[in-house]
């Protein structure tokens, strides 16, 4: 063999090698709807994931448009984690149809859903014509239906990347761990509250509320805000349960949040089910409901 052939030889067997190296070091690309799912798959996945996300801060699952980039880069990923916001039913046929080698994972997956409250805690108090029984898409807001969803992603990633099984099962069990803490900090924290009721704008917070015996208070409900009945029915609630605090979100306006506020000369407080550092976040909200009644 003459030296050209001997180092062309040589070149592509280096060029195999980095191309094996690469394939076998490369993270599994997984995308996600929105934030907290980032922080969950990342928490099992740890080095051997790559996350990208739909939904961006300050943005809304209920009115979310993904972008065509976004729509492209999904032929990267190996894994699209639903989790049944909004959006989603809008696409999900379609990016089956554009995307057959694409592996779903429905994250609601083993979680019992809840329906979502209307404004003023009835149905029938809309001024207008209001459809019940819409499905609560919040499951990420109760620790335990965290810990279901996570048994699930820890099983599809270790189907999808056999090699790391020991990694995504260890990540697996120290999350677990910091949920079933977080779950028993909260509840001692909110243990001794008398009024186990608080008001806020959107009716995210329902599984936070069964998990730890609360119970929420919408002042809208499906995208629709209550009619002057409603309004005046939630004042005086509010006053008799003593509540001077409201607790809105970045995603949703806080017009009639701002009035209800002033008739009950309290005040706006900011909560985020969609913050994506999930343990600081509800340490947070357990904070902010604690120190929201006298």
């Amino acid at each position: 063999m003459d030296m050209k052939r001997y180092f062309h030889h040589l070149w592509f067997g280096f060029l195999v090698a980095c191309f094996s190296t690469y394939a076998e070091s490369a993270p599994l690309a997984v995308t996600v709807s929105i934030l907290p799912q980032k922080y969950f798959v990342e928490r099992v996945g740890g080095e051997y994931v790559q996350v990208s996300v739909l939904v961006g801060p300050g943005q809304s699952p209920e009115t979310f448009e993904p972008l065509p980039r976004q729509m492209a880069a999904l032929s990267d990923s190996a894994l699209f984690y639903r989790i049944g916001v909004p959006f989603e039913e809008a696409w999900i046929d379609g990016l089956r149809s554009a995307y057959p080698g694409l592996v779903f994972l429905d994250a609601r997956h083993g979680i019992t859903l809840r329906e979502m409250e209307p404004a003023g805690g009835h149905h029938h108090d809309y001024d207008h014509h209001h459809a019940s029984g819409q499905t609560d898409p919040h499951i990420w807001l109760d620790p335990a239906n965290v810990r279901i969803m996570i048994d699930h992603l820890r099983d599809q990633l270790i189907a999808l990347d056999p090699q790391h099984a020991a990694a995504y099962q260890e990540n697996h069990n120290r999350f677990t761990d910091e949920l079933k803490q977080l779950e028993r900090s909260i509840q001692q924290q909110l243990s001794t509250l008398k009024s186990r009721k608080f008001m806020v704008f959107h009716p995210s917070w329902g599984y936070f509320a069964d998990a730890f015996n609360l119970q929420q208070m919408p002042i809208e409900s499906e995208g629709k805000e209550p009619g002057a009945r409603t309004l005046m029915r939630l004042i005086e609630q509010a006053r008799q349960e003593g509540i001077k605090v409201i607790f809105v979100q970045q995603q949703f306006s806080s017009g009639q949040a701002n009035s209800l506020a002033r008739a009950i000369e309290g005040r706006l407080a900011p909560l985020d089910p969609l913050a994506e550092s999930y343990l600081e976040n509800l340490h947070k909200v357990a904070d902010a409901i604690s120190g929201a009644k006298p």
